[in-house]
């Protein structure tokens, strides 16, 4: 799913809506409660978007490096055990 789509059910999540070339002009709604997000809001949500997957990546890592710490392994390890 693309940065747009993400950004769209972020802010408008039961909407319906179609699209081009990743182009908010060309944003058709179908079903819409409220008003139409502008673009302005629909950059700042695809900020956002982008900024909480970094942060479900980052903790995923120190996820990762803490269990292997738990474990007394080094990720190379940990992939030798897994294959």
């Amino acid at each position: 799913m693309n940065y747009l789509v993400k950004a769209i059910y972020k802010l408008k999540p039961t909407a319906e809506f179609s699209f081009t070339d990743d182009d908010y002009s060309t944003i058709k709604w179908d079903k819409l409660d409220g008003d139409a997000p502008t673009q302005a809001e629909i950059n700042a949500a695809i900020e956002q978007v982008k900024a909480d997957e970094i942060a479900v990546e980052v903790k995923a890592e120190a996820d990762k490096a803490a269990l292997l710490a738990k474990l007394g392994i080094t990720a190379d390890e940990a992939k030798l055990l897994l294959s």
